[in-house]
């Protein structure tokens, strides 16, 4: 699958995740509204309407007792439009009553109230007719217990939509609270999938990313040896197939060059250990006496034969090191006077150059198991290097150090330094820090060469303008 398609189908995941959470909150608000809509428009209004139906039945009632005192008939037009009103709140409840308890108190408010409409209608016939006595009896035991009964079941209607109210808010309460833990919940599900997913694509990303950087700069330095696992077919997964393709190339082209060298050196070996045979021949008098002139090029030609000797056996050497061909002459031996006596040794390359050199060791013990002439070789190349990059006034150190599991040889300068960007290769074959100075550039591939197959290593730090230092670690065994 592409990276395209990977991150796609990760947002996609994220945004029907989060369009569940939009329509699960939109589904609650629609639920809080629809609760509150009842709250506010029935259970209110019925209230408001039970509260003034009850609180109308004592005037009502106050009216039709002064009827029956007073026998005034004003009171019966007052009296007949406050009962209508009272009539017409009982009917309108009818429209707000849901609940059975409702229903039944609201019934038995209608029934009493009719009641009462009939006993007082009862009184004022009676006084019609002049009857005042039996009006005033049938006022104040018949009407006067209907009323109560119509105030009682009112005040029960009222408690009841009351009750109907709270319970509407405990819904609402209890889908707010509801709302809020779902909404949470799945927004927390939305963010731990988003994260997930991304953690997941950028961890498909990043590790193959990782292991290709860290095969680059194995390169780089030279130490690339197994080819990247491809785990995915997408463009990172072609990356490391053209990174391994590269890679592999490179280390044949490296190989070829090694084979190459090798092949011509000791291809050229044999040639010139007879020209140099030659010349000391012809240096002897061997075949007759020579010319001066004569006697020039002959030395010039030794010379020059012994340059060629010596690089044929540096790359020869170079080429059995690095294929782990070449075998160690290990005897026991004290690493201080070897390095002092390679330090000996460049003395007089120091003093011609302008150099101050000097040597110095701590601790008591070097005695070490390896090959002797191969780690004078390694001092001498190290310090050679060191005199070469110091100008005239500066000063080259050398340093020995004894530990409990090794050796520790390190050769310090104040020279040219090396710079940052040759400073990862600077032990590969071929390589130079400097132009113009000198040297083949096999001198630090034979260190490390030589240091490696006796199982230590070689560092370096160095500063471009301040100097270099070199450190080599030997173990004793």
């Amino acid at each position: 699958m592409r990276l395209a398609s990977k991150i796609f189908l990760t947002a996609s995941l994220v945004i029907v995740v989060l369009g569940g959470v939009g329509v699960l909150s939109l589904r609650a608000v629609d639920r809080l509204v629809t609760v509150n809509r009842e709250v506010t428009t029935r259970a209110v209004p019925a209230l408001a309407l039970a509260v003034a139906a009850r609180e109308a039945v004592p005037p009502l009632v106050r009216l039709e007792a002064r009827l029956v005192v007073l026998r005034d008939p004003r009171y019966v037009a007052l009296w007949e439009g406050q009962a209508a009103r009272v009539a017409q709140d009982l009917e309108r409840l009818g429209d707000y009553a849901t609940s059975a308890r409702e229903a039944g108190a609201l019934a038995a408010a209608r029934a009493a109230f009719a009641g009462y409409r009939s006993a007082a209608g009862r009184a004022q016939a009676l006084l019609g007719r002049g009857d005042a006595a039996r009006a005033l009896v049938v006022s104040e035991r018949e009407a006067r217990g209907f009323a109560e009964r119509v105030e009682s079941r009112l005040e029960a209607l009222r408690e009841a939509t009351r009750a109907r109210a709270l319970a509407a808010q405990a819904e609402a309460a209890r889908l707010e609270a509801r709302t809020w833990t779902g909404v949470l919940v799945a927004f927390g599900a939305a963010v731990g999938l988003a994260l997930l997913g991304t953690a997941v694509v950028a961890q498909r990303m990043t590790r193959p990313l990782g292991a290709l950087s860290a095969a680059t700069a194995a390169v780089a330095a030279g130490a690339w040896q197994a080819p990247i696992a491809v785990r995915s077919r997408d463009e990172i997964g072609r990356l490391a197939e053209s990174f391994n393709a590269m890679a592999g190339e490179l280390r044949r082209l490296e190989e070829t060059k090694r084979e190459f060298f090798a092949t011509v050196s000791h291809e050229l070996r044999s040639p010139l250990t007879s020209i140099r045979g030659a010349v000391d021949l012809l240096r002897d008098r061997v075949p007759g006496d020579l010319t001066p002139a004569q006697a020039r090029l002959v030395d010039i030609t030794g010379q020059s034969t012994d340059r060629l000797l010596r690089l044929v056996n540096r790359i020869l050497e170079v080429a059995r090191l690095s294929a782990g061909a070449a075998t160690l002459e290990r005897t026991a031996l004290d690493l201080d006077k070897l390095a002092a006596r390679a330090v000996d040794e460049l003395r007089p390359q120091a003093e011609d150059a302008g150099v101050a050199l000097a040597y110095e060791r701590v601790g008591d013990d070097f005695a070490l198991a390896g090959d002797e002439e191969r780690l004078f070789q390694v001092v001498v190349n190290l310090g050679t290097n060191a005199i070469r990059f110091t100008p005239r006034g500066g000063r080259v150190a050398v340093g020995l150090a004894a530990g409990p599991s090794g050796l520790e040889l390190a050769v310090e300068d104040t020279g040219a330094g090396i710079p940052a960007a040759v400073l990862p290769r600077i032990f590969d074959a071929w390589r130079q820090a400097h132009a113009g100075h000198g040297g083949t550039g096999l001198g630090l591939a034979l260190v490390r060469g030589v240091v490696e197959a006796h199982g230590g290593r070689v560092a370096v730090a160095s500063e471009e303008g301040k100097g270099s230092r070199f450190t080599v670690h030997l173990p004793r065994a």
